[in-house]
């Protein structure tokens, strides 16, 4: 598990319906707003030639508002005449589609607002209806997953040792807007309470697989595109159960605490946004291992050596590593490096 400060890109996914977004070259900062877009539904026909009674060519000439436009309920899409005004109207908020060759309107009602903000301070290097990518200098930690929308806020430590669990009673309103270090576990209690408080995320050694599909559903993924859910964040910087944060971890989270920080979710990874002077990182990637055959995840202190192939509890013959005087199946066995 490796902490770094130097330069890292953050892409950020954007769905159809793209309204606006900024130009390569422009500043922004963690928690800015760089793309807004809407959800579009079902298109309608309506009558637009023959309902004001001119020829199926000369319906743009009439039209009111451009092809692409934004309108609110019962604006004028189209009109002729004075004293005897014939119209077509919006039936409702939406957009302006399309214009048909035998002189319709095509609209579709607008169902749904998403904003993407920025994980990065940085200058954008892409930026096209398909993604934005900001680039910028910070800390960044990589995790294993994070489930929820991109978060933003000023860490604050919720335990005072890396073994231990943040409390459901710990988390409150003074939390508000923040990424929480919860410990080696994130409970679903924990979640949930967070949701209520309003607090942005919460970052963890692990937490319980279950848990997390009872909190985001079944079908929650780690590298998800905008999202309009207000529930915390969280990032697994291990794996999944529980997973005390290794010693050398916590200490630079404790000694980076009160920065800016952001959790880039289709990345799992945190990004702090503190001088390159103010912590001391680790020089060398730490590695992790399942501890036994289902246990939780643990770090790795002194290396590992072959072991041959071993047979297993779980009924699994495979090469194994003995690591810290226990023996591991070698598929469990990985460092930590550096992701980019």
């Amino acid at each position: 598990m490796a902490w770094r400060y130097e330069r890292w890109t953050a892409d950020h996914r954007l769905p159809i319906g793209v309204v606006q977004r900024p130009d390569v070259g422009e500043r922004v900062n963690a928690g800015d707003v760089i793309a807004t877009g809407v959800g579009l539904g079902t298109a309608s026909r309506l009558l637009g030639a023959r309902r004001i009674g001119v020829p199926p060519g000369d319906l743009e000439r009439a039209l009111r508002v451009p092809v692409g436009s934004e309108v609110r309920a019962g604006t004028v899409l189209a009109r002729t005449g004075r004293r005897f005004a014939r119209a077509v109207t919006a039936p409702g908020d939406g957009r302006v589609l399309h214009v048909t060759t035998n002189g319709d309107v095509y609209f579709a009602p607008i169902v749904d607002r998403w904003v993407v903000r920025s994980t990065l301070d940085g200058e954008v290097t892409r930026s096209d209806d398909a993604r934005i990518t900001v680039e910028g200098e910070a800390w960044c930690l990589p995790g294993v997953a994070a489930y929820g929308p991109d978060a933003v806020g000023e860490i604050a430590l919720g335990v005072e040792s890396p073994l231990e669990d943040l409390a459901p009673s710990r988390v409150d309103v003074r939390l508000g807007g923040r990424i929480v270090i919860a410990g080696a576990r994130a409970v679903p209690e924990v979640i949930t309470r967070g949701h209520a408080c309003g607090v942005a995320g919460f970052v963890a050694g692990a937490a319980p697989a279950a848990g997390l599909r009872l909190v985001f559903g079944a079908g929650v993924s780690a590298a998800g595109a905008p999202s309009r859910d207000d529930r915390p964040t969280v990032l697994c910087l291990m794996g999944f159960g529980t997973a005390p944060l290794p010693r050398e971890v916590f200490r630079l989270l404790t000694t980076l605490a009160g920065s800016r920080a952001a959790i880039h979710t289709a990345s799992a990874r945190l990004f702090v946004f503190a001088p390159a002077d103010a912590a001391d990182a680790p020089r060398d990637a730490l590695q992790v291992g399942l501890a036994g055959d289902y246990g939780g995840v643990r770090t790795i202190s002194d290396g590992c050596a072959g072991a041959g192939e071993v047979a297993f509890p779980s009924e699994l013959r495979a090469g194994a590593l003995r690591c810290d005087g226990d023996v591991l199946p070698a598929a469990n066995v990985r460092p930590f490096a550096r992701a980019r």
